[in-house]
C-alpha cells in the first residue's frame, strides 16, 4: 500500500522532534486515561447506589395519596371566567387504602412492560420485647411475590422466609432491630397497631437490606396477619409495588399509572430524589475535571506544531513554491496532530483500564451514606466509556491542530524565501 507524499512529511516532521511528540501523546494518554477512570467510578459508584435503592425500593409505588380539598367543583358549578378561591382548605375524608386492589393489579399486568407486581398493607407499630419498646413499619407482603421483587432470600442472615406463610402469627425482622431488642429466631415479640389490638408473634427469621433505617425499623409479615393487626378486611391494601423491565422507563409509566387507576404512582426517582441530585453534581464535577484535563493536553499539541511551524517556515514555503497547496499543509499537520491522538488514546486507554481495576481492588471496608456497607471501591467497566474517551481525545487532538494548521496554510513563500 503506497502512502501518500503529505503523510510521509507528517511522519518525518514527528519523527524529527521525537521528545516533543512523546510529551504531547503523554498529555493526551493522561486526559484519556482520567476520562476512563472518572466515567468508571461514577458509572460504578451510581450503579451501587441505585441497587442498594432497589433492594427496598420497587421502580413504582401505587398509593391512596392524602388529599387536600380544591376548588375543582366550584369551577365545575360556576362556568365563568371568575377565578374560584377556597378559604382554608382541609384534609378530604376519603377511604384509607386502595379500593379494589386486586382488579387494578390485573389491569396494571397486562401493561407490557411490568415485570412484576404485589400488594403490600403498611402499618405503623410499636415493637415491644420485655420492657423495651421502639416505633417501625410492619409490611404484609405476598413473601414469594417479596422476593421475585427484592430478592428477599439473599438477604436472609437466620431462619427462612417462606415461613411466613408455613407459620401462624409469624414475622421477619431486621438486623438491627433483632440487635436492639435482644431478639433471635424463634422468640416473641408484641407487636401493636394505632388500630388494633397488640399481638404476639414468632420471629421466624433475620434479615439485612445493608440500609440501616430499613434494618432498624421494618419489619414483614403475611399480608392476612397485616390486615388482622390493623382490624382490617381481606380487601384492604395500602400500597402496590410494580417492578418494570427496564426502570428507566419509570417516570413515564407512573404517569399513565396515575391516569388509569386515580392513584398516586411514584417512581424510584421522586422517591431517590436526593441521591438523583448527588449524581448530577458528582457527573457534572467530574467531567469538568475531565474537560480541564483535554483542554490543558490540547494546548500541548497546539504549541508543539506551533513550534514545528516556525522551526519548518521555510521548508513549509520550499512546499508551496513546489506546487502543494494549503489544503496539503493543513492535512500534513492535522495529521500529526491525529497521530498523536491515536497514540496518546490507545496508550490512554490501557492505562485507564489499568488504574480503574486497580482501584477495583482497593478494600474500604466502610459503611456509605445510605447506610449499607461497601467493602471495595466500585467501579464500572463499561465499553462505550473507552469509546467515547478515544473520541473525545481525537476531537481535542483535531481541534488542537486545526488552528496551527491553517496558519501554515496560509505561509506566502516568496515573503519566506526572500526574508
Amino acid at each position: 500500500m503506497k502512502i501518500s507524499v503529505n503523510t510521509e512529511i507528517a511522519v518525518t516532521y514527528l519523527s524529527s522532534r521525537k521528545k516533543q511528540t512523546l510529551i504531547a501523546a503523554l498529555g493526551v494518554m493522561f486526559g484519556v486515561s482520567m476520562f476512563i477512570f472518572m466515567q468508571s467510578l461514577m458509572k460504578g459508584t451510581n450503579d451501587y447506589f441505585e441497587k442498594m435503592s432497589f433492594n427496598t425500593t420497587p421502580h413504582i409505588r401505587l398509593y391512596s395519596e392524602n388529599k387536600v380539598a380544591d376548588a375543582h367543583m366550584l369551577n365545575s358549578y360556576l362556568k365563568d371566567s371568575s377565578v374560584k378561591i377556597l378559604a382554608n382548605p382541609k384534609q378530604l375524608i376519603q377511604r384509607q387504602g386502595i379500593i379494589n386492589p386486586y382488579g387494578i393489579i390485573e389491569q396494571i399486568r397486562k401493561n407490557k412492560q411490568v415485570a412484576d407486581i404485589t400488594p403490600q398493607v403498611t402499618a405503623d407499630v410499636i415493637y415491644t420485647s420485655g420492657s423495651v419498646q421502639l416505633n417501625g413499619t410492619v409490611a404484609g407482603v405476598d413473601i414469594v411475590e417479596e422476593d421475585k421483587m427484592f430478592d428477599i432470600k439473599s438477604d436472609m442472615l437466620s431462619g427462612d422466609f417462606h415461613d411466613l406463610n408455613r407459620v401462624n402469627n409469624s414475622i421477619l425482622i431486621g438486623v438491627g432491630l433483632a440487635n436492639k431488642l435482644s431478639l433471635h429466631t424463634g422468640d416473641n415479640i408484641t407487636v401493636t397497631s394505632g388500630n388494633g389490638s397488640p399481638m404476639v408473634m414468632k420471629v421466624t427469621g433475620i434479615y439485612t437490606t445493608g440500609v440501616k433505617q430499613v434494618d432498624e425499623t421494618k419489619s414483614y409479615a403475611n399480608i392476612v396477619q397485616a390486615q388482622n393487626l390493623l382490624g382490617k378486611d381481606r380487601s384492604y391494601v395500602t400500597d402496590i409495588k410494580i417492578n418494570l423491565k427496564d426502570y428507566n422507563n419509570a417516570d413515564v409509566v407512573a404517569r399513565d399509572l396515575e391516569t388509569l387507576t386515580g392513584y398516586k404512582a411514584e417512581d424510584w426517582v421522586q422517591a431517590n430524589s436526593q441521591l438523583k441530585t448527588a449524581f448530577k453534581i458528582r457527573a457534572m464535577i467530574l467531567n469538568s475535571v475531565v474537560g480541564v484535563i483535554l483542554l490543558v493536553a490540547g494546548f500541548g499539541i497546539y504549541n508543539i506544531l506551533n513550534m514545528t511551524i516556525y522551526e519548518k517556515i521555510k521548508e513549509i514555503a520550499i512546499l508551496k513554491a513546489t506546487g502543494f497547496s494549503g489544503g496539503s499543509v493543513v492535512s500534513i499537520f492535522l495529521q500529526q496532530a491525529i497521530y498523536i491522538g491515536i497514540m496518546g488514546g490507545v496508550i490512554g486507554i490501557f492505562f485507564g483500564l489499568l488504574i480503574s481495576y486497580g482501584f477495583s481492588r482497593v478494600y474500604i471496608g466502610g459503611s456509605t451514606p445510605m447506610g449499607g456497607s461497601l467493602n471495595y471501591i466500585p467501579m464500572s467497566f463499561y465499553v462505550p466509556h473507552y469509546i467515547e474517551a478515544i473520541i473525545f481525545g481525537l476531537l481535542t487532538t483535531i481541534a488542537a491542530g486545526y488552528f496551527p494548521a491553517r496558519k501554515a496554510s496560509r505561509v506566502d513563500p516568496v515573503t519566506i524565501i526572500r526574508g
